[in-house]
């Protein structure tokens, strides 16, 4: 498939904005790159993320291009003129002010290219394989001025890019005739694709190998353990947004499992990185979250600074948030309080039930009339559809109406430039279509009131998009994925749709193209379809069969009979493990979960199946109960998890059973029931089961569904009101 002129820009990624100082020079070098291998199969950087430490300096290379033709180029620019070398000995270069590069740039370079070789050979497929040129660009020497003074005389000099070497065809030339530092071979197309793949560290999120049990025919652990080695083609977008450090705000929107979480961690280490002296923040909404974003983190620091750098470490800058916090954990909420001497409230104080209407009410409270300090140059916000309220606890300043939580986040960081004091680090994604407490989308104006409107419309410097939406999905199965939009949005459903996108650019943008009708006037037929290469997901291919089932009993007792059956067959036939591989969320209203989840939990240890339920703090404890709790967790080892929605959001399962499906089914007018039906399902990296008891219209509804696969044609009738912020959709 041929790339689009979309993906040849992305292509090139500027990691962080080049100064204005560096125009004459970074910028000129950087320009004539993109323009030399505009039209190469390639993937280039201007600071790629690699910080080699040599002495007391830690930095990133200048350029890398992975090119399929070329192998791995580095550049180095030294921005100098010929009079300030004073002496050159192999990697060794000297300098008149030696405070003006503090390590000579051969040997930066070379240290560069043997850590990025070094990633190509645990790959066995590139092993050895890969060519590697190290090269230095002088943009203020002439070749002249470099050969009066006779250093192209002396030996071990790396190959070197002049001056009036910079135009496209010369800069190509120059590369291509150069010296290799390490001569490898032509790749094929699975070593160029696996080439890429190390280049954007993809190799971090790897699984460790699973064994696949010895049984006759194809099971699920087989599945997975075909999936454990694969490397996804490189996303290029995906690419972009994570090792990119905006110099402001920034928006990224996505369809659940696009992969959000894992590029704010990387976003983090990256900051922290460049950036040491910087004070950072990831927030979070669920508890259960710590362990994974930490361990993301973790990852992705050693893997930029090539093992010298760990969370432990890192810790005092990064800081790892949840909103609220608690005496045990530190969190958002808490965190400010403590700075500024302020008695933290706790959910006890407040009247609002819900954990984010909760939080907005004391934040309400702590920027009534106080004078909030900054203390932080950086703050990402994962899940940041469940920290939006409703509008009567919006926070009301200079006659506008921000969402408390997010004008709290904004109002404790530090200016980017004290000259547009707007400008604040501020970078939230979340989830299309998935809160479960507001319908509210976080647009601009909505999360920051009508002067801040534009705070993400347009790019910063160096091309940095200040807002993306992310439409590709490549945690849940295409099957699985559109049967969950269709069924939360109510697109088959026989009164019309209840919720949801309403336009072709915001179908667009989640990854979904509309080949028939359109949504304005409304009354007509519409045709939805959901592209192959949106959901790259490949357990549906390798599997051959459904990987969404639904089944109704006649009663609870049928279904969780039936639900005990089949997780027997996953432990003992299909090889997966308890705990991560299986996850059971129940559905339902707050009272009918918390029963559902003590009666599943109860059935399945009678049946000798042992349970963990989301925030115990022990195997088979059914109905934990604070203060013998632990709302951190999620995950214990030897346990099938089983969890109600609020707590299962943010995690995922290559088994997910979604039981109590009648309670949806009594309430199939309210999107916000829908809704946990949609966060159920979109848990899934693999295979789904819906279960539910009784007779219900819904239920035909789920069928029909289910047999449309990834294309739905329905007639459009506009739905309730809900903003879906298609006006900042560029």
């Amino acid at each position: 498939m041929a790339a689009s002129n979309k993906d040849n820009i992305r292509k090139f990624i500027t990691t962080e904005p080049i100064p204005d100082k560096g125009k004459d020079c970074e910028q000129k070098v950087w320009d004539s790159v993109k323009s030399a291998f505009g039209e190469q199969d390639c993937i280039g950087y201007w600071r790629y993320p690699l910080f080699s430490k040599i002495g007391e300096v830690r930095k990133e290379p200048d350029i890398v291009v992975a090119d399929r033709e070329l192998g791995i180029v580095i550049i180095e620019i030294a921005c100098v003129k010929i009079d300030q070398i004073i002496a050159i000995n192999g990697e060794h270069w000297q300098f008149q002010n030696a405070d003006h590069i503090s390590v000579s740039p051969a040997e930066r370079v070379n240290r560069q290219m043997q850590a990025l070789l070094g990633y190509c050979d645990r790959e066995s497929i590139l092993f050895r394989k890969v060519t590697g040129r190290a090269i230095i660009a002088l943009p203020f020497i002439t070749q002249e001025q470099w050969q009066k003074k006779g250093f192209d005389q002396l030996p071990g000099c790396p190959p070197i890019i002049f001056q009036n070497q910079l135009s496209k065809a010369a800069l190509l030339t120059q590369i291509q005739k150069s010296q290799p530092l390490v001569t490898g071979e032509t790749l094929n197309d699975d070593q160029w694709k696996t080439l890429k793949a190390v280049i954007s560290g993809t190799p971090v999120l790897r699984k460790a190998p699973r064994t696949a049990i010895s049984t006759n025919g194809k099971t699920r652990s087989s599945i997975l353990a075909t999936l454990q080695e694969w490397l996804y083609e490189v996303d290029l977008q995906q690419e972009e947004i994570g090792k990119q450090v905006p110099p402001g705000a920034q928006r990224i929107r996505g369809i659940a499992g696009s992969g959000k979480t894992v590029l704010l961690c990387q976003k983090a280490a990256q900051m922290h990185l460049k950036h040491p002296n910087w004070d950072i923040a990831l927030v979070f909404f669920t508890r259960a979250l710590y362990d994974q974003i930490e361990t993301l983190i973790d990852q992705w620091l050693k893997r930029f600074s090539n093992g010298d750098v760990q969370y432990s470490q890192a810790k005092t800058k990064i800081k790892v948030l949840h909103a609220w916090g608690a005496k045990n954990r530190p969190g958002l909420y808490r965190t400010i309080c403590e700075q500024n001497n302020i008695t933290p409230g706790t959910v006890a104080d407040t009247q609002y039930r819900s954990p984010n209407e909760g939080l907005a009410d004391l934040c309400n409270r702590l920027l009534d009339g106080k004078e909030i300090q900054p203390m932080f140059d950086a703050l990402l916000i994962d899940e940041g559809q469940d920290l939006v309220t409703e509008d009567d606890l919006k926070y009301q300043d200079d006659n506008e109406y921000k969402q408390t939580i997010y004008w709290m986040a904004y109002q404790i960081l530090r200016p980017v430039d004290p000259e547009n004091p707007e400008q604040r680090r501020l970078i939230w994604a979340y989830d299309e279509a998935q809160s479960l407490d507001s319908l509210k989308i976080p647009s601009a104006k909505e999360l920051f009131g009508e002067s801040l409107t534009k705070l993400v419309t347009g790019l910063h410097k160096g091309n940095i998009k200040k807002s993306e939406i992310m439409h590709r999905c490549y945690r849940t199965p295409g099957p699985i994925l559109t049967a969950a939009h269709a069924i939360g949005m109510g697109l088959l459903r026989p009164n019309g749709m209840l919720s949801g996108l309403t336009d072709q650019k915001s179908w667009k943008a989640i990854g979904y193209e509309v080949t028939k009708g359109s949504f304005n006037p409304p009354g007509q037929q519409i045709t939805l379809h959901r592209p192959p290469e949106n959901s790259p997901n490949l357990v549906p291919k390798l599997w051959g069969d459904s990987v969404l089932e639904f089944e109704i009993y006649n009663s609870r007792k049928e279904e969780l009979q039936a639900l005990a059956e089949r997780i027997k067959y996953n432990l003992n036939h299909d090889g997966l493990k308890p705990s991560q591989d299986i996850l059971v969320v129940v559905l339902g209203s707050t009272f009918e979960a918390m029963d559902l989840e003590t009666e599943v939990g109860n059935f399945l240890m009678d049946e000798g199946i042992k349970i963990y339920i989301a925030s115990g703090k022990r195997l088979n404890q059914v109905n934990p109960r604070y203060p013998d709790t632990n709302p951190d967790r999620f995950w214990y080892d030897g346990g099938v998890t089983v969890s109600r929605i609020h707590r299962a959001k943010g995690n995922e399962a290559n088994m997910v059973y979604v039981v109590g499906l009648d309670h949806v089914a009594k309430n199939e007018s309210n999107p916000n029931f829908r809704n946990q039906l949609f966060v159920g399902m979109t848990r899934s990296r693999g295979w789904v089961c819906l279960s539910g008891v009784g007779d219900y219209p819904f239920y035909d509804e789920i069928r029909q569904v289910i047999s449309s696969g990834d294309t739905f044609t329905f007639t459009f009738n506009r739905p309730p009101k809900v903003d879906t912020g298609a006006e900042e959709i560029e």
